[in-house]
């Protein structure tokens, strides 16, 4: 129980597939329901303060490296053309819709980026990446169970 507890709180902070895997893991792994959305809500919210500070303080020392500044570019430019329109024309809006898409390719680590490339306050992106996860969450959480009560 405890372990499977870890692995989704883990497959929750991966960037490979965020709450949005860790939650459905957790129930199908016999979890308490409301421990696993408690752990995974929290663990994906981590991702937040985590990616700001790298991109803030270890992003420019990296970006000196052509595979990374290579890898980086690309992600920008995929970020940008995923969130772009919506982020400069809803702002804090445009990040929680993002974020909140229970879909690849969008949650915390791309509204992060988005917030960051944006130049948008770290409060007002902190906030919208969060109310994002918890929405995300909500959603993944009551199709999850629905899902799990259904084939049982």
């Amino acid at each position: 129980m405890i372990a499977d507890i870890l692995i989704a709180a883990l497959w929750s902070i991966s960037p490979f597939g965020e709450a949005k895997v860790g939650i459905p893991y957790a129930i199908f792994n016999h979890v308490n329901i409301y421990v696993t959305f408690v752990v995974c809500f929290l663990a994906n919210v981590m991702i937040f303060p985590l990616m700001t500070f790298f991109l803030d303080h270890l992003n420019h020392y990296l970006l000196k490296w052509k595979f990374y500044k290579k890898t980086a570019v690309k992600v920008a430019r995929r970020v940008k053309l995923g969130a772009g329109s919506n982020v400069s024309k809803f702002g804090f809006w445009g990040i929680l819709i993002f974020v909140m898409l229970p879909i690849p390719g969008t949650g915390v680590y791309a509204g992060t980026i988005a917030s960051y490339l944006f130049r948008m306050p770290y409060k007002q992106a902190f906030w919208a990446n969060t109310i994002g996860i918890f929405l995300s969450c909500a959603i993944v959480f009551g199709m999850t169970v629905a899902t799990y009560h259904g084939t049982r």
